[in-house]
């Protein structure tokens, strides 16, 4: 680890696959090569880490990777020789432990301490935004730290050399070709519509399968390897492994790798259109600025809907009331709620003004700081 700039401690406890740990990883890096922090990431579960980092080793107590201390978070860790970071975050509400709670409130001065929440587009998010919750017996402060997408809240993740890269991406057909042909994915064919389908188990998937089928234009869709393998095998009557190519009518599908995170973002700027889930690839897939399906975190008594309703009112505004129309549509529909087929019809017929929508979207979030600068500023008035 680095001896200058501030010692952060991050605590994650994976509950949904890729998304908690796609969150906390990506603000760990960005903590150590834009504000040359010190930064400790404590992780019960280092398998998935591994798989959007490669070399992360899922057994291994400590490890440096990327400048970031990644330490295997077990019932015997931390332990009481690890001194609290001078920032302490714990992801989603998933607590440090007691000892190590205990340990930051003998500190000389107290940790800056946060609890980042899962992204949200609801209102209420602004007004709860930064409040602070006093421990019940120690003389400790934890404030809740909520992502969002307007001025009041915490912004979303965003590298500072991110945008800049897409674009630079845009506009080389060289480096656009040299990633696809890594990955084996054939030449576009004429009007092709080339789309991204990272989700969760869903019953819809045979339908959207069948609506590419049925287009009117040629469709490339690229599925990482372990996502919708079920859903996929059913539909092709076959296993599709990785690098494999199933061909039915207009339809044309490829199993991809399970990509690195940059790897992961330039497969989002390869696309025409990007269907994405959870919340690490649900920011990323905005970062892109290209049309996107979002397959939202399914909860018990339906509680993800609101969530869904909400975001769909903000993304959307912008839109021309057809597209808007459309686009709701499709995402509730690839949620459980409507007719896929039908649903995804609308929305490609009004694909350029999708796409206008898309990108000013994009442009509308990244005119607001960034999650990790305001967080680090909010810390430095704490300190």
């Amino acid at each position: 680890m680095k001896a200058s700039g501030r010692r952060w401690d991050l605590f994650c406890k994976v509950v949904d696959n890729f998304g908690d740990i796609g969150i906390c990883w990506r603000l760990a890096r960005q903590l150590v090569a834009e504000r040359d922090a010190c930064v400790r990431l404590w992780v019960d579960d280092l398998g998935p880490l591994a798989r959007i980092r490669p070399g992360v080793e899922r057994e291994r107590a400590t490890q440096d990777v990327d400048g970031v201390e990644v330490r295997h978070w077990t019932d015997g860790a931390p332990s009481a020789g690890d001194v609290p970071g001078e920032i302490v975050v714990e992801a989603f509400g998933c607590d440090p432990p007691a000892s190590f709670v205990a340990a930051m409130a003998v500190q000389p001065r107290p940790p800056a301490w946060f609890n980042l929440e899962y992204l949200s587009a609801e209102d209420w998010v602004e007004s709860h935004h930064l409040l602070p919750s006093p421990h019940p017996r120690l003389p400790l402060v934890k404030r809740f730290f909520f992502p969002g997408f307007t001025p009041r809240t915490g912004g979303l993740l965003r590298e500072a050399d991110l945008l800049a890269a897409r674009d630079a991406f845009a506009d080389d057909g060289a480096q656009q070709l040299a990633f696809e042909q890594a990955l084996g994915i054939p030449p576009r064919r004429e009007s092709e519509l080339r789309v991204s389908l990272f989700s969760y188990a869903n019953a819809q998937a045979s339908a959207l399968l069948e609506a590419w089928v049925a287009s009117a234009r040629p469709v490339t869709t690229l599925v990482p390897d372990g996502c919708l393998a079920t859903e996929i095998a059913t539909w092709a009557k076959a296993p599709l492994g990785v690098g494999s190519i199933v061909e039915r009518g207009n339809l044309r599908v490829m199993r991809v790798p399970f990509l690195p995170q940059w790897q992961y973002d330039r497969l989002l700027w390869s696309c025409d259109v990007n269907v994405v889930r959870g919340e690490d690839s649900f920011v990323r897939a905005q970062w892109a600025a290209r049309p996107m399906v979002w397959h939202i975190y399914p909860q018990p008594d339906d509680a993800h809907w609101p969530k869904l309703e909400a975001f769909l009112r903000r993304h959307t505004a912008g839109f021309d009331a057809v597209t808007a129309t459309a686009t709701t549509a499709l995402f509730r529909a690839w949620n459980g709620r409507g007719d896929v087929r039908s649903a995804w019809e609308d929305a490609e017929a009004s694909i350029d003004s999708w796409r206008a929508g898309a990108r000013d979207w994009a442009g509308t979030l990244a005119a607001r700081s960034d999650l990790m600068t305001q967080l680090a500023s909010v810390a430095e008035t704490l300190l």
